[in-house]
């Protein structure tokens, strides 16, 4: 009976162990599909850039910072960049329906809850706030973000610009 116990607790912890990051890694893959794709749009191709870069740089610090690297901080990283980032177009477009300077104050809004967020607090800002000196870009978030502390700010202060 023990071993039958034994065999089904080292059961669950091979699933627990396999289903870690699933979706940290579900966003990764869909966004290098993006990349991957042919028929995807530039300013498609250029957010799924950003999100392999986020993630990959989340990875990174973790890793480099020897933080223990369990399902749940990358996930919810994942998840709420992920969110950010889509509900940051999404708002920005809704705005951008009644003027060019509500567009950009939901950008603004957005850009400072990223910035006001870090995960790491990074020295190395030429690296971490690349996409918010590119004034260009689709994504001007800094890469060293606590996405689940900066989706909720940015959502919070979004409301107050979008009534």
């Amino acid at each position: 009976m023990k071993k039958i116990i034994l065999c089904g607790l080292i059961g669950l912890m091979t699933v627990s162990m396999a289903h870690a990051q699933s979706l940290y890694n579900t966003v990764r893959e869909t966004a290098q599909k993006v990349v991957n794709n042919p028929g995807s749009k530039s300013d498609e191709i250029e957010i799924a850039q950003f999100e392999i870069k986020a993630l990959n740089y989340i990875s990174a610090q973790a890793t480099k910072r020897g933080l223990s690297q369990n399902e749940y901080f990358f996930d919810s990283q994942a998840v709420n960049m992920k969110s950010f980032v889509d509900d940051c177009r999404f708002y920005a477009q809704k705005a951008g329906k009644i003027s060019a300077a509500k567009k950009k104050q939901v950008v603004d809004c957005f850009k400072k809850a990223s910035m006001d967020n870090p995960l790491f607090n990074d020295s190395d800002k030429q690296t971490t706030q690349a996409y918010i000196r590119n004034t260009q870009t689709e994504t001007p978030f800094s890469l060293d973000t606590d996405w689940e502390k900066a989706y909720d700010q940015a959502t919070r202060e979004v409301r107050k610009i979008i009534k």
